[in-house]
């Protein structure tokens, strides 16, 4: 009896891996140096709170509605490969084009068009990294969010050092989208010697927590089965809306936006509020700035080893409670010095919660992260009216109000986490 081929679960290669790492750095730098620098292009264009609000909400949302179908037409394979590829040189241009903008609607379509292309390059990328090693998705996500910190500390640096030898905002940015280029190419050179870009079902993944005790092994695919891009793609709506009752995804995308009004909505507002709030001069709001994204770096790193140890659903209730605390101290304590230090610790407390639950989403549809993908996108539809909102309420109340609004974040968090679950992927 001949013995059945078994197909193999390839893992990236070592390239391939620093490629993939490489795409989510240059994304998260273009939004450190961007949030750095916002009190000089706020000066330079003479934008008010509600157009910077406008900056933030209007690009997410209307680039996650362009952004929607990636998820459903990327597959696996070639066609992923290419649109990734694609969107990263787009990627390249609306970076470029950020920097050479002249006025509010300039900068405004320009960022229109990276969220889109961000998808493509950027979260396609995370989707074929989960899809390499399903095992293993919490730690490897923690290993994206690690070099996405990396960048996020890199970017008000590179801001900080231009400036500090008579270099404007523009350089930075347009120095930014130089090195997003690079990291195109490595990319591209990557598609070779890697399998990370063409990871996916077509490869024959295993269930998300590996194969069970007394499972056998999958032989090649007969003339009556299914292919695997066909199980790779869209399942069509009526069992796509199955899937997504059945896997307790939505609570988990619900949790991902709440949580970021915390991180990168706190992050983008974090230079004005230092500046108009706590009487910062723009520099000092800039190491600021670095500061809350260092922390954030080594709480990323820290995280890895904790998820050796602990279980990550612990780790990422214990960091809620932890951050409704936090964050009211680091509004009402006095002195920039101490103010800075509590936004340390917030940091470090929060950053569990975008690698924590992102894993725990794709864990909840394995084998369909071209949906998650497209889930996500949807969900930040909604999740853009967050600042958006901030925006409005630090027009009309002032920065300082609107900054306190946020305390509702990790309240309405934990009562999400500990309403009663429907779904096995769950993290009651």
């Amino acid at each position: 009896m001949e013995t059945a081929r078994v197909r193999s679960w390839p893992r990236p290669g070592t390239g391939a891996l620093i490629a993939a790492l490489a795409v989510e750095l240059v994304d998260e730098l273009f939004d450190g140096t961007k949030s750095a620098v916002m009190p000089l292009i706020r000066h330079d264009l003479s934008l008010s709170y509600a157009q910077i609000g406008l900056l933030a909400a209007v690009p997410l949302i209307v680039g996650s509605l362009l952004e929607l179908p990636v998820g459903i037409i990327s597959g696996t394979g070639e066609r992923r490969r290419r649109l990734i590829l694609t969107g990263g040189l787009i990627f390249c241009g609306s970076v470029l084009a950020v920097g050479l903008a002249g006025s509010f609607a300039a900068l405004l379509i320009a960022l229109t068009i990276f969220f889109p292309a961000s998808g493509a390059f950027v979260s396609l990328t995370q989707a074929a990294l989960m899809d390499s090693a399903p095992a293993r998705q919490a730690q490897h996500m923690a290993r994206w969010t690690l070099a996405g910190s990396a960048g996020a500390v890199m970017g008000p640096l590179l801001a900080a050092a231009l400036l500090a030898r008579g270099g404007s905002w523009r350089e930075a940015v347009v120095a930014v989208a130089a090195v997003s280029f690079l990291a195109w190419l490595g990319v591209a050179a990557a598609r070779r010697s890697g399998r990370l870009l063409t990871a996916g079902l077509r490869t024959g993944e295993p269930p998300a927590g590996g194969l069970r005790t007394g499972d056998t092994p999958t032989s090649e695919p007969g003339p009556g089965d299914r292919s695997a891009d066909e199980e790779a793609g869209w399942p069509g709506w009526r069992a796509a809306v199955g899937i997504v009752r059945r896997s307790g995804a939505l609570r988990l995308l619900l949790l991902l936006q709440v949580s970021d009004l915390l991180l990168d909505v706190l992050t983008a507002f974090l230079a004005l509020y230092l500046v108009r709030a706590a009487g910062a001069a723009p520099a000092v709001a800039a190491i600021g700035v670095a500061i809350r994204l260092g922390a954030g770096l080594a709480g990323d790193a820290l995280l890895i080893r904790l998820l050796g140890r602990c279980d990550s659903r612990r780790v990422l209730r214990t960091s809620v409670w932890l951050a409704l605390l936090l964050f009211p101290a680091f509004l009402l304590v006095p002195g920039l010095g101490l103010k800075l230090a509590v936004l340390a610790a917030l940091t470090l407390t929060t950053a569990p919660w975008y690698p924590v639950l992102n894993a725990e989403l794709y864990g909840s549809l394995p084998g369909r992260s071209g949906l998650a993908v497209s889930l996500s996108s949807a969900a930040s539809l909604a999740g853009g009216l967050g600042p958006l909102a901030v925006g409005l309420l630090a027009q009309h109340f002032g920065l300082s109000w609107a900054m306190t609004a946020l305390c509702a974040v990790p309240v309405v968090m934990l009562a999400v986490i500990f309403a009663r679950p429907r779904s096995r992927h769950w993290l009651g």
